[in-house]
């Protein structure tokens, strides 16, 4: 489905990411994957090269969103290695806890910077090359950009600025053939909430809370949102674009009562 792709995934060194970089790889992309931690990039390198049909090895690179040199290497070794980009998959971000009353300044920067500004920049430098190839974007947004929650703030903000910016972009895109759609995950069984904010007995506690905070009953994984990133990066998707997807077990429609 995506032989001669080129798809490049930031942080897809763990959780969604690294599910995404797997689909793709399964359906022969030529996959440029980073991340920050070497060790689990090169893993997931790995494990896509011996899911591809072709055992196509992805160009792996260490990289911090954050840093304006490595977003812009991002690009230049891609171009180096394929001479051609198709898809990206901005899905880098970060998740912080903290209310008006107990957030800081420093808190907004990381969030906002690594959420907003790092995919803002990384599309600038491919869309050029996305436009050439008629290719898409696919941003990983969260559902807390599309309803408030106590507590994360920042993130909360940070998310909702990414589907604003999916929907221009898309609106400015949409004439030369490149299309832009977010998907807005609910709670996922990555571990990104207690790498950020919880111990391991508060994420077990949370992680049960979810059979009521959601629908469907329960928290998803990451395979159920990267088979969604995929169809939308797909031809199958070649009439949607400014679409905001929640993958959230209908946490979107719910309202305390």
């Amino acid at each position: 489905m995506f032989k001669g792709k080129v798809v490049i995934i930031t942080g897809a060194s763990s959780g969604i990411g690294a599910d995404t970089a797997l689909d793709f790889a399964k359906l022969e992309a030529s996959l440029v994957l980073t991340g920050r931690n070497k060790e689990n990039l090169d893993k997931v390198g790995k494990q896509c090269e011996d899911l591809s049909p072709q055992k196509l090895k992805p160009l792996t690179v260490i990289s911090d969103i954050n840093k304006e040199n490595d977003v812009e290497n991002i690009i230049k070794l891609t171009l180096d290695r394929f001479s051609r980009l198709d898809i990206l998959v901005n899905n880098a971000g970060i998740l912080e806890a903290g209310t008006i009353e107990t957030t800081s300044l420093d808190q907004y920067d990381r969030v906002m910077n690594t959420n907003v500004r790092g995919p803002y920049h990384l599309t600038m430098l491919a869309v050029p090359h996305l436009i050439k190839t008629k290719g898409n974007i696919v941003n990983v947004s969260s559902v807390a950009g599309l309803r408030s929650f106590q507590n994360v703030l920042a993130y909360c903000m940070s998310k909702s600025a990414l589907d604003q910016f999916t929907r221009c972009v898309a609106l400015e895109l949409g004439s030369k053939g490149v299309r832009v759609n977010a998907v807005n995950p609910g709670v996922i069984s990555t571990g990104i909430h207690m790498k950020s904010t919880m111990n391991e007995q508060q994420y077990e506690e949370f992680l049960k809370k979810c059979a009521e905070t959601h629908a469907i009953g329960r928290a998803g994984n990451a395979k159920e949102v990267s088979s969604v990133i995929v169809f939308l990066a797909s031809d199958a998707a070649s009439n949607i674009t400014g679409a905001t997807l929640p993958v959230d077990g209908g946490r979107h429609a719910m309202c305390p009562r």
